[in-house]
């Protein structure tokens, strides 16, 4: 099964993004790892916010969780995307950094075992 895991944003400051985003926009933190990455409730989509020794791609990018990262990667290059970054595990995950065939990145990932 593939989801919208969540929408993921870079940030220098992962501290004062979400000072920006709980505070200004009320979103609730759901869970912050210090400086490396923070997910906040976006009512059905996490909002997700990666500092710099987490970010994989620059600018906004869609995470898809996926129940087999090695998989699915096999499977959408054979469909024409392009493998960027992994797959690897994360400290939290294993991922794989994508871009489709327009040239747009993907992240896939799924809960480690």
């Amino acid at each position: 099964m593939t989801r919208i895991g969540n929408v993921m944003y870079p940030a220098d400051d992962v501290g004062e993004a979400v000072r920006f985003y709980r505070d200004v926009l009320g979103l609730e933190v759901r869970f912050q790892d210090g400086e490396r990455f923070a997910a906040l409730d976006g009512q059905g989509t996490t909002f997700a916010i990666a500092g710099p020794e987490e970010s994989l791609v620059t600018g906004p990018v869609v995470s898809f969780k996926v129940d087999d990262v090695t998989a699915m990667v096999d499977r959408l290059t054979a469909a024409g995307a392009l493998l960027v970054r992994g797959p690897e595990e994360g400290p939290h995950e294993i991922r794989a950094v994508l871009r489709d065939p327009a040239g747009n990145p993907l992240v896939l990932y799924a809960s480690r075992t």
